[in-house]
């Protein structure tokens, strides 16, 4: 009872907002304020949602079997390049323009190659992901060791601690926020390219349900999926943050 009240007091602002969102939304559509053919009534989305919750979960957990090895995949070369960057200079002068080219190039835009090059459509799912997921993990990486307090740098030298002893007891706990930061970015921006690789050639997923619908004008459908779709994410998104504050307790907030 103490957490529901406690989680109340945190998000009463934002909940009144959906409601107001919600409610403006409902009379909208109700007095055809809006094009009812597209922007489908509560009622109707409701139905849908009803008529096809199994379907979507059994869609969700399909997203899932592709993100989470390819978010794990991204964040692993992500932390390897960044560390390796970060501590030394001179690797990171000579890749950093590489780096930095290579990082402005969106998913989307390399999807057609993706889809032609790789042996099947989980493989080039997969690479956008990984490639969607990898640059903002590595550039938090890089810069939360760059600017590692010089002062704990100095208490390691003094504790004698060298190698990977220092490297798990110091460089990388004092980069954990920045690290940390770019994976929740990571997580977040993975979503949408995995909507977008579903929508073009998957036979599940969250991302083929709504553009299955959508082809046959199904709004009803589509907006179920689409809510569906955002409370899944921003579900994942409060764990991964409720992880945040767990293992960066130490911080400020």
């Amino acid at each position: 009872m103490k957490k529901v009240l406690m989680f109340l007091k945190k998000y009463w602002i934002t909940m009144l907002i959906v409601v107001a969102c919600a409610l403006w939304y409902a009379y909208a559509t109700n007095h055809q304020m809006l094009d009812t053919f597209v922007f489908s009534t509560p009622e109707d989305i409701g139905k849908s949602f009803s008529k096809f919750r199994g379907t979507m979960v059994k869609n969700m957990f399909a997203s899932f079997q592709l993100l989470f090895p390819s978010l794990f995949l991204g964040v692993v070369i992500a932390l390897a390049f960044g560390i390796l960057m970060g501590l030394n200079k001179r690797i990171r002068e000579i890749f950093q323009p590489i780096v930095y080219a290579i990082s402005v190039i969106p998913a989307i835009l390399l999807s057609p190659i993706a889809l032609h090059v790789a042996p099947n459509f989980r493989m080039a799912s997969v690479f956008l992901i990984v490639y969607n997921t990898v640059w903002p993990t590595l550039f938090a990486t890089i810069t939360g060791i760059m600017t590692v307090d010089k002062r704990y740098l100095d208490n390691a030298a003094t504790l004698e601690l060298t190698g990977l002893k220092k490297m798990i007891k110091v460089v990388l706990p004092a980069a954990m926020p920045s690290i940390i930061s770019g994976f929740v970015t990571s997580l977040r921006s993975s979503f949408l390219v995995l909507v977008f690789a579903e929508m073009y050639g998957a036979e599940y997923g969250m991302g083929y349900f709504i553009k299955k619908y959508s082809v046959f004008g199904l709004y009803p459908n589509v907006w179920s999926g689409f809510i569906f779709m955002v409370v899944i994410l921003v579900i994942i998104v409060q764990i991964f943050e409720k992880l945040q504050n767990k293992l960066l307790k130490w911080t400020m907030d």
